[in-house]
């Protein structure tokens, strides 16, 4: 990238507690630009990096406040619900920068709807669907339509609200479940699209709402259960790069994120942060399933380790839009991720397990574990506190050799109820032809 000839340090403030953030926090931490670094709230392993801090990350007013009184030169903004309720906004209407998407903007995330009437005016390919406000026009529709579906809440459902029906009934049974009030709000109005087939592969962007720079693609393993079964999660593990993603797919996949953020920009809609896209490689090529406005969670533990940039000054340039100063480098290593779980998740699960075994993890070469959903006790041992316990993260020269590592490092780590899927990136070692 560009150099600055900039070595003054800033302090940050990061919001958000976990793995994505503690990835986030390790990042920014590295760079030589970084002074002191806060984390609201942060978790069990942030506390190694950063100062965890009791803030209100969905309170704008308080989040650009705390920004102004400790001097903060950048804030960060990790989860989705802070962007929706406009904190980016109430940073830089005090004059800070701000990696993050106005409320306008997050909108791609914080509602289905807007976001697929977006992608129908930059021309972007994605799933047919129709929207509804009540549930027996809901229910007409899908009856019409028959399955195979995908009934998707509207609004914010911490990665829940989407539910893939491969039979009518199952249909109706997520039409009811999203207007019985099971997602609250979120589900107030309710998405039905056609069920797209074929691979998923997600590609991140920076962007400074004028110049895109994509990062390097993912691919995230949403279901619960081995071979791709049970409820979705928030992500049971990742890797990256996707080795079965084509030149020529790859390619449409920048073009479609170029041409979204160039249709907000249109519509007057000021985008400045990490705009996600969440793709199926289709027998017709690349299509839209949804866009998300921030990092992804688990992405993220795999994406950036192989950034060789400091991502301080890339952030920076995105809160300033000078981002077409910026070329990304990556480090040529494949990345896999996996997700150490509590029992019972992504439905009920019990906190406060002692976690033991992360030194021994973290102690094997190109191994890294970010905590998710840990704490820390008065005595200094760390506990279980989420769903998501622990990323357990290896860079390898192959693909296979980095998933060995990864399973290897995961066996060290232990604490009662302990879960995870072990055939995370198993089905892209076996080429393409396994969607088929």
């Amino acid at each position: 990238m560009a150099a600055t000839n900039d070595v003054s340090t800033l302090d940050i403030l990061l919001l958000g507690s976990g793995g994505r953030e503690h990835a986030l926090a390790c990042k920014l931490a590295a760079s030589p630009r970084c002074g002191k670094l806060y984390i609201a709230p942060g978790n069990g392993g942030t506390v190694a990096v950063g100062e965890n801090v009791s803030l209100d990350a969905e309170d704008p007013a308080a989040v650009a406040d705390f920004a102004c009184e400790t001097g903060c030169g950048l804030v960060v903004i990790g989860p989705e619900a802070p962007l929706v309720v406009g904190v980016a906004d109430a940073v830089r209407e005090a004059g800070i920068p701000c990696f993050g998407p106005g409320a306008a903007g997050a909108q791609m995330e914080g509602s289905k709807l807007f976001s697929k009437q977006v992608m129908g005016r930059a021309g972007v390919p994605t799933a047919a669907y129709g929207s509804f406000t009540d549930e027996e026009s809901a229910l007409a529709y899908v009856r019409e339509q028959g399955a195979p579906l995908v009934v998707k809440a509207d609004g914010l459902a911490a990665g829940k609200g989407v539910i893939v029906a491969t039979e009518l009934a199952q249909a109706e049974e997520a039409v009811h479940e999203c207007f019985s009030g099971t997602f609250g709000d979120a589900g107030s109005t309710v998405v039905i699209e056609e069920m797209l087939t074929g691979p998923e592969c997600s590609l991140l962007a920076f962007t400074d709402g004028r110049c895109v720079r994509p990062m390097d693609t993912s691919q995230d393993h949403k279901r619960a259960l081995e071979g791709d079964l049970g409820p979705n999660t928030g992500g049971m593990g990742v890797y990256s790069p996707v080795p079965i993603v084509t030149d020529e797919e790859h390619a449409e996949m920048v073009r479609i994120m170029e041409a979204t953020v160039a249709e907000l920009a249109a519509e007057g809609i000021d985008y400045r942060g990490c705009l996600y896209g969440g793709f199926m490689l289709t027998p017709a090529g690349p299509k839209v399933l949804e866009f998300n406005a921030r990092f992804g969670d688990p992405e993220t533990q795999v994406i950036l380790p192989r950034l060789e940039n400091d991502l301080v000054e890339v952030m920076l340039a995105c809160a300033e839009q000078r981002l077409d100063d910026v070329e990304l480098s990556w480090r040529p290593e494949y990345a896999v991720s996996v997700v150490l779980t509590s029992a019972g998740y992504p439905g009920s699960y019990e906190k406060g397990k002692v976690i033991t075994g992360i030194e021994d993890a973290e102690a094997m070469d190109d191994v890294t574990v970010y905590h998710a959903g840990t704490r820390m006790d008065d005595e200094g041992r760390v506990l279980t506190n989420g769903g998501r316990v622990l990323n357990v993260t290896a860079l390898a020269p192959t693909f296979e050799a980095a998933r060995d590592l990864a399973y290897e490092a995961c066996e060290k780590i232990d604490f009662e109820g302990k879960t995870l899927r072990h055939d995370i990136g198993l089905r892209a070692l076996r080429g393409r032809e396994a969607w088929d």
